[in-house]
């Protein structure tokens, strides 16, 4: 029996498997497994069906498949191409369902600059997100907090003797507020941006348990309070500023878009409003062990939605860990009152956590990111509106 080709199978299997039904996260071992091997074959189902090649021929080649055992699991191995085939064409369907989501939003012509699919790019360099356009600067300090007070700025290397500030895009990591950093996901949104004429910066914030609901916030605060003395220094526009995060992240930038003025202090500090927010896969509830009840209000649907700046939402229709209800009702939520767009793409085939890997689906996104950033972003769309407001702590 040539148990490591049966191993590679087993895995490709149930990665397949998990792609096309993925089972709830909140089961301990199969949800985490699950996760993690679904994500991978759903995201990069090209590579996975290499992989099933390459080991098969191998098998093959060295001799292995003689015994009944070993053509059982050729046998597996056959079945897997049909499933691969359906996860390929789920994920095929993401352009077409983003760029109908920028026209109904926002019309037509926000559609009219995304790209072709870059598929050298996806099929050769599907783990590869940095560009040698962009300059990233790395561990710059926000607050007292050691690493987790840092960020990193993005910028084009071209744009250095450029006279006009960039629009600027600051991002949040996920990680259910346990874990996660600014070297994880959405690099590769921030590289693009950034090569698009953008400023990026991703910063890391205090996690739980150390850390709780006001810390997160107070960790925003201080960012954006950064962004608006020093981003002038890297090239950026204090006064053009999106919020955008992933999963806990979008959490925390849907709240920052939607939380209003506090004038209560005479002395309160000048700050702006984003002026427009981007939540991938997002978690939109209350935060752990809090209600409606609870200060300061930790879901974004406890806030009113009559001043939110243009929002892009994009969510999987399949993802495990935060259901596809819960973008709906935050789109929703945002519909029934806001005066601005809300670009809402749900991704046919989606799980968590889309944005690890360059693939048809996250490109996709990319693109729509870009073509909603640039339309949001022009000198002649909204200004941001100054207010006053007391730190969230």
């Amino acid at each position: 029996m040539p148990y490591g080709y049966l191993v590679s199978i087993v895995i490709l299997a149930f990665g397949t498997l998990a792609a096309l039904a993925p089972v709830p996260y909140r089961y301990p071992v199969v949800g985490k497994l699950g996760f993690v091997t679904g994500l991978v074959v759903n995201e990069l189902p090209f590579l996975a069906l290499t992989l099933l090649a390459g080991s098969t021929a191998l098998a093959f080649a060295e001799g292995d498949i003689a015994s009944a055992g070993s053509w059982a699991v050729v046998g597996l191995a056959a079945l897997i191409p049909a499933g691969l085939v359906v996860v390929a064409r789920r994920s095929l369907g993401a352009p077409g369902i983003v760029r109908a989501a920028l026209a109904e939003a926002l019309g037509a012509g926000a559609t009219g600059g995304l790209r072709r699919t870059p598929w050298a790019s996806i099929l050769l360099r599907p783990l590869w997100v940095h560009r040698l356009d962009v300059r990233r600067v790395r561990n710059l300090a926000y607050g007292p907090a050691g690493r987790r007070n840092r960020l990193d700025v993005y910028r084009s290397r071209a744009a250095g003797g450029a006279t006009e500030t960039a629009p600027v895009i600051v991002y949040f990591h996920g990680g259910g507020y346990y874990s996660g950093s600014k070297n994880r996901e959405g690099r590769l949104m921030l590289y693009r941006l950034a090569a698009g004429g953008f400023v990026g910066v991703s910063a890391n914030y205090r996690l739980r348990p150390r850390a709780d609901f006001a810390d997160h916030l107070a960790d925003v605060e201080r960012v954006l309070a950064w962004v608006r003395t020093h981003i002038a220094e890297h090239g950026g526009d204090p006064d053009r500023v999106i919020v955008a995060g992933s999963s806990a992240g979008a959490h925390l930038a849907a709240i920052t878009a939607l939380t209003p003025a506090d004038t209560s202090t005479p002395d309160a500090p000048v700050t702006t409003r984003p002026l427009a927010a981007v939540c991938l896969y997002g978690y939109y509830g209350y935060y752990y062990g809090t209600g409606p009840a609870d200060l300061p209000v930790s879901s974004p649907l406890g806030y009113a939605a009559d001043a939110a700046p243009p929002v892009f939402v994009a969510h999987g229709d399949r993802d495990p860990m935060v259901p596809v209800e819960a973008a709906r009702e935050f789109v929703a939520h945002l519909r029934s009152a806001s005066p601005n767009p809300v670009v809402y793409a749900e991704l046919p085939g989606a799980q968590h956590a889309f944005d690890l890997f360059r693939s048809v689906r996250h490109e996709a996104v990319i693109d729509g990111v870009e073509a909603f950033a640039a339309a949001v972003a022009r000198p002649t769309a909204r200004q941001p509106e100054v207010i006053t407001s007391s730190p969230r702590v």
